[in-house]
């Protein structure tokens, strides 16, 4: 292989991981809705980030703060042009909400919208396309609570309507399909969980050696990932993502110092996959999802994180494993080793003391 052939290759395998140096590990933006039925209305509540914003919305946020109601409008439009609500095959109509905005500057704000159906429902179909506005990156986690019982959805760019059956039995399942497409989002996106994962398969070894490396992880992380949602250990994020971004610098950092042993590797594999996993749960925590439901959202959670992780490794071995054969696989290991402690090294000390 020429040296511009190796570049490529490597080029292609960065291009898979490198983040993009101050974001978190989720990637984009989530917001949580509630949605509630009640007789013939229904609210829609949100919660959102103010950064996730765009100018004259932000604009009319900051309005808001400072006690000028008419500038919560825009706001609520945000709600009434872009979420759709149909009761069976009637069209719910957005009529009055309220934004409560919290003290200047709340770093999230709330708002809620009343929906008039006629009667009571017995199905409804929700349509977000707030991504319109709010980005393709972004994604809401929504919770449905009827006279059937609760149910959550992960609505996202891909899965834009969530269907439910409000007035059947209880116990109805959560959308479990929703929540594996949120899982593969959010490890493509994770680009802190990427780079630690390419970091520690980049030093090579026999495919056993390798295969043990990703197991480790898995199960490590999908240990903490439960742990952290059902509430059994909680640990704060400020410290969880600032060991994530430590333990990125560390398995680079071994790779330069030549002190990783391939076949002692899935040890610190697993010992940092558990500090990933308090990362994973981030994205389900706060929804607040019910006890019935939790666990199915949690499987296909889970789920999807294992895909798009798998996806990940099926593209950069194949690459890993063509430099290993070359005379540039040292230099390439340096160089990409050096790359990815750097950014580890950023983002620490970003996440612990900015």
């Amino acid at each position: 292989m020429s040296a511009r052939e190796l570049g490529r290759a490597l080029g292609a395998l960065l291009l898979l991981a490198a983040p993009a140096v101050g974001l978190a590990h989720t990637g984009g933006s989530t917001g949580y809705a509630v949605i509630t039925v009640s007789r013939g209305t229904v609210r829609y509540e949100a919660t959102l980030p103010a950064t996730v914003l765009p100018a004259d919305l932000a604009e009319a946020l900051r309005l808001a703060q400072a006690g000028h109601a008419p500038s919560r409008e825009p706001l609520l439009d945000l709600v009434r042009k872009h979420v759709v609500l149909e009761a069976g095959d009637v069209r719910c109509e957005p009529g009055p909400g309220e934004v409560r905005p919290g003290a200047f500057p709340a770093p999230i704000f709330t708002m809620h919208v009343d929906f008039a159906c006629g009667s009571a429902p017995q199905t409804l179909t929700v349509r977000d396309d707030t991504f319109d506005v709010l980005g393709p990156d972004h994604h809401t986690l929504a919770r449905v609570e009827a006279p059937a019982g609760t149910q959550q959805f992960a609505f996202a760019p891909e899965s834009r309507v969530g269907r439910f059956l409000v007035a059947s039995a209880p116990g109805s399942a959560p959308a479990t399909g929703s929540f594996v497409l949120l899982g593969i989002h959010h490890i493509l996106s994770g680009y802190d969980h990427l780079l630690f994962v390419v970091g520690l398969l980049l030093p090579g070894g026999s495919l056993l050696s390798l295969a043990k490396i990703i197991t480790a992880f898995t199960v490590a992380h999908s240990v903490t990932l439960s742990l952290a949602v059902l509430q059994v250990v909680t640990l704060p994020d400020r410290l969880i993502e600032a060991v994530i971004a430590l333990s990125i610098a560390y398995v680079a950092a071994e790779n330069l110092l030549g002190r990783a042993a391939v076949s002692r590797r899935w040890l610190v594999s697993f010992c940092f996959g558990l500090v990933h996993g308090f990362g994973f749960s981030s994205a389900l925590r706060e929804l607040g999802l019910p006890a019935h439901g939790l666990l199915v959202s949690l499987l296909g959670f889970n789920v999807g994180v294992e895909l798009g992780q798998a996806l990940v490794v099926a593209l950069c071995l194949p690459v890993l494993l063509l430099i290993r054969r070359t005379r540039w696989s040292h230099p390439a290991v340096i160089t990409s080793s050096v790359a990815i402690l750097v950014v580890g090294l950023v983002l620490f000390v970003e996440r612990a003391f900015l």
